[in-house]
């Protein structure tokens, strides 16, 4: 599991951008490329402090890595370039993702598949042993995170009362 998704030209695209957005007090939570309807850079942001991201947060971070990627040249041709943040069902794609968020629910995809699945929707019971533990129909899977494709929280009225305390 990594913060890129999708190609090799956004795997070029991390280790341009986060040490700055870094220095500027924020994470990089996931950057990928899409390309319908056009092509698309996405950079999802979360700040270090904790506090909700705001749009001047992305303005600030867009005009950041924009002026960073034009410099570097890193991903070819046209492009859009969108910043955001997570949101409430936000994508899990560190461990301290898994951890937080313990006891809610989540759908999590595995390539390969593990136990003859590749799609889980359960409660998450916490990371040990580099993998992290969901609990889908009463079992409790343990999901290396090298086998972890995408991973998101699902919205339910429990995560829309945590996202309210944290607020």
């Amino acid at each position: 599991m990594s913060l890129v998704s999708g190609s090799t030209e956004t795997d070029r695209v991390v280790p341009v951008i986060e040490p700055s957005l870094v220095a500027m007090g924020y994470e990089l939570v996931l950057v990928r490329m899409l390309t319908h309807p056009r092509r698309t850079l996405q950079v999802t942001i979360d700040r270090t402090d904790g506090a909700t991201v705001t749009v001047d947060d992305c303005s600030e971070v867009s005009h950041t890595v924009s002026a960073l990627l034009d410099v570097e040249d890193v991903v070819s041709g046209s492009y859009d370039l969108e910043v955001s943040s997570p949101g409430i069902d936000r994508p899990l794609t560190r461990q301290k993702d898994f951890e937080r968020y313990t006891g809610q629910v989540a759908k999590i995809e595995v390539d390969p598949a593990l136990e003859g699945r590749k799609r889980f929707r359960g409660s998450l019971r916490g990371v040990s042993d580099d993998a992290v533990r969901i609990e889908v129909d009463a079992a409790e899977f343990a999901i290396p995170f090298g086998q972890i494709e995408r991973a998101k929280l699902v919205l339910t009225d429990e995560l829309l009362a945590l996202s309210a305390m944290e607020s």
